[in-house]
């Protein structure tokens, strides 16, 4: 009995031993948080896409906290209002509003900057947050490839539509939630819609390598207007955004992947502190065409730096969101 004793004894230690350290490793993989408690952002008009879920959602409730003016631009207007009522009683701030904006849609993006334009002049902060990731092939309703029409050709069209709303209300930002996933990225010159072969990876990488490239020409673009743009890579973060990868969705995952993947994914809330650094610190009110991680600058892959393929893709955006920089008007 007393062998017994002790070996349950044992046993439970190292039950207890692993759990704690599972705790703490997962503690130290939510990276770095924004530690600038005292910036508020009372008066300040910012629009999150994607922002009834996942980052998002963490976004526009921590921006809501600050005092901020928060429009909400999601595709699903059921989840946006019940994340809206959510955010409103939690922060007690009732300037939260949902607005139709479906990034696959030309037409609604379109109809979403004019309904925007028609209640708010001021324009501080733009996060360009939503995005999908290794979906089966589809398209948008252009008939551009969903990852790339979405993650870069949506908020392409987007932010040019408000430009002139944010150079109105400079210093303002634009925030692009990009991915460490761009490293591996290549944009492909010869096949960029994906229409000869599609891969799942190579199309987000893609999209993923086209966010900093954006970033980056755009700067480039607003130098002197008063306007920055910062990329970020947010860190793996536990959302939906997985939901297509079918190793995190099968019951095989839930029982043998989940439990040794979970210490290494960050949380929703951590998964937003960069994006929310890059928005309101202030010491980035003049820091443009710049790539973040874990709240710092990082340096991006060889192929971000290509400015010869950054306009190229710049010249392709516009014709196929039929934008002209600046003086995109809103039909």
């Amino acid at each position: 009995m007393s062998i017994f004793r002790n070996k349950l004894i044992l046993a439970s230690s190292a039950i207890g031993t692993l759990i704690g350290g599972t705790v703490l490793l997962k503690d130290y993989m939510q990276g770095a948080k924004f530690q600038n408690k005292e910036v508020r952002a009372e008066g300040k008009v910012v629009i999150v896409t994607g922002a009834n879920t996942g980052i998002g959602r963490e976004t526009a409730h921590c921006l809501a906290h600050r005092g901020a003016h928060v429009y909400m631009a999601c595709r699903d207007m059921k989840k946006c209002e019940e994340a809206r009522q959510d955010i409103v009683v939690e922060t007690r701030n009732p300037n939260v509003f949902c607005r139709e904006c479906d990034l696959a849609s030309m037409q609604s993006i379109r109809q979403f900057v004019k309904q925007f334009k028609s209640e708010q002049q001021r324009l501080d902060i733009l996060i360009n947050n939503a995005g999908v990731m290794r979906c089966p092939r589809s398209l948008t309703k252009e008939g551009i490839e969903m990852q790339l029409g979405v993650n870069h050709m949506g908020h392409f069209l987007l932010t040019n539509l408000l430009l002139d709303n944010l150079k109105l209300s400079a210093p303002s930002r634009v925030v692009v939630v990009s991915s460490l996933a761009h490293t591996r990225g290549q944009i492909a010159l010869d096949d960029l819609n994906s229409s000869n072969s599609y891969d799942e990876a190579r199309a987000y990488d893609q999209s993923k390598l086209a966010n900093v490239l954006f970033t980056r020409e755009l700067a480039r673009r607003l130098e002197g207007t008063g306007v920055t743009v910062n990329a970020l890579h947010p860190g793996i973060v536990d959302t939906d955004l997985m939901r297509h990868m079918g190793i995190f969705n099968s019951w095989f995952s839930s029982v043998f992947v989940k439990p040794f993947v979970w210490p290494f994914l960050k949380s929703p809330l951590y998964g937003a502190q960069t994006t929310l650094h890059v928005a309101l610190e202030p010491s980035l009110e003049k820091v443009s065409g710049q790539y973040f991680s874990d709240c710092a600058p990082k340096d991006v892959a060889e192929q971000a730096k290509d400015d010869r393929v950054a306009k190229w893709l710049w010249a392709v955006s516009e014709k196929w969101t039929g934008t002209l920089t600046g003086t995109a008007a809103v039909s």
